[in-house]
């Protein structure tokens, strides 16, 4: 398996006998064992022989013509947030190491097995999910695959560099603040995230019911189109791409549009361009709801008080053996009331409605993923830095979750470190985003 080869692009060397499941299996696990790889800290468990078996009979089955789903035979990764039957969700971290195991593939991983996706094993991720860089003290962070000193973004750290290593085809993850856009954006993949009741979130550890959402990482915008396909029950598709002239693009402008890397700002300029040179219709859109954020957020938001709410026994047990870094965001939940909670829920909503109203007029919106480029592990070492640099990374890409917007990142050139572009598409419209986003992917990288 090429580390650049996509889900098409194996589904027709399958079909045509150029290769197998076996020999596609067997290569992704030989490169997450090797010693000089990244695979001990991209993964927390390898199901070696379960994914074996799965390719023998998805080669068997293909032999007699049974072929469910192009995903048919592709060794694809699974966070470590997912309950697989009869292992442990640890959510990457050491607090639940003696849970009992689960009792039966959450929704997402059976509708994986349905469509006949090898599953190799667990990815590594930042503790519970909280954080957009993926720094794991328990199991270590796999480097970023262009630069080892670099990290490679976050929660989703381990699915992004199974990718991009090829110890995966495609990594399913979880998005609550931008776990999957930011470690696409940060190794030169695609990310995306739906609407958030578009996948079945039933068997997932949660770290915000109100912002979580699951999302695929893949190396184009056409397997994470045929991986919604497969999670959501839909048309295995790759979507056709939209016809960009009369595309309406705004650029919101807030602060998301602001602080920006001086590399990732040159990035975004030429990718507007290369756009507008595609006949599509780029136009300035004022956005100052958007700007209201981080106020609302003042006390840690729905993510501290709804982890806080499912974390508070297991603090008072086992809170020494936390990550102090996660630690510290999810005990920020205990600073609000009932009477804050509440209040924030109403100001979200009336936000989206605003928002919504605001935007109505375009098809979709087009910002940098991320702020600024991958940083280096050393640049994280004080807590002071860490916190600033996290809000830096998340701050672009929460914006979404909290809106509940769909939204993409793909890959834009940068003549340097990898640089996203995030398409945020209309809620509940996610095909058509998908299709937006599968035009302006051809354009931009």
């Amino acid at each position: 398996m090429s580390r650049s080869a996509t889900i098409l692009s194996i589904a027709a060397d399958l079909d045509s006998g150029r290769t197998t499941s076996l020999a596609l299996t067997e290569a992704a696990l030989a490169r997450i064992e090797d010693p000089d790889g990244e695979g001990r800290r991209a993964f927390t468990r390898v199901d070696r022989e379960a994914a074996l078996a799965q390719a023998r009979a998805s080669d068997l089955l293909r032999s007699h013509g049974v072929v469910p789903s192009p995903l048919a035979g592709v060794p694809v990764s699974i966070k470590d947030l997912f309950d697989i039957k009869g292992q442990v969700t640890t959510a990457g971290s050491v607090v639940l190491e003696d849970a009992p195991p689960a009792e039966r593939d959450a929704p997402v991983v059976a509708r994986l097995r349905a469509a006949g996706a090898v599953v190799v094993g667990r990815t590594n991720m930042t503790e519970f999910a909280y954080s957009g860089l993926g720094l794991n003290p328990h199991h270590g962070c796999p480097g970023n695959p262009v630069d080892r000193a670099r990290v490679p973004g976050g929660s989703s750290s381990g699915g992004a560099v199974s990718v991009t290593d090829g110890m995966a085809a495609a990594a399913i993850g979880s998005d609550t603040g931008g776990s999957v856009r930011i470690p696409a954006a940060f190794c030169r993949l695609v990310g995306f995230k739906p609407s958030q009741k578009r996948v079945c979130r039933r068997g997932v550890l949660p770290l915000s019911s109100s912002l979580d959402s699951v999302g695929p990482i893949g190396r184009s915008v056409a397997c994470c189109a045929i991986l919604d396909g497969v999670l959501t029950g839909a048309a295995f598709v790759a979507t056709e791409p939209a016809e960009l002239p009369g595309l309406r693009l705004g650029l919101p402008k807030s602060y998301v549009l602001e602080g920006l890397d001086r590399t990732v700002a040159a990035a975004f300029e030429d990718a507007v361009r290369r756009v507008e040179r595609g006949h599509a219709y780029v136009h300035d859109l004022p956005l100052p709801q958007v700007d209201r954020i981080p106020d609302l957020n003042g006390k840690g938001g729905l993510t501290a008080a709804e982890a806080y709410a499912w974390h508070r026994d297991l603090l008072s047990r086992h809170g020494e053996r936390y990550d102090p870094r996660v630690r510290v965001r999810i005990e920020r939940g205990a600073e609000q009331s009932a009477a804050d909670y509440i209040d924030l829920l109403h100001a979200r909503a009336a936000l989206s409605a605003e928002v919504e109203a605001a935007t109505d007029r375009f098809d979709a919106l087009l910002t940098p993923t991320v702020a600024i480029v991958p940083p280096r592990f050393d640049d994280l070492v004080d807590d002071v830095a860490y916190a600033h640099i996290n809000n830096m990374v998340l701050r672009n890409t929460s914006v979404w979750n909290f809106i509940d917007r769909p939204a993409v990142s793909i890959p834009c050139a940068s003549g340097g470190l990898p640089v996203g572009l995030m398409i945020i598409g209309r809620r509940n419209d996610d095909r058509r985003l998908l299709a937006i986003a599968r035009a302006l992917e051809r354009l931009v990288d």
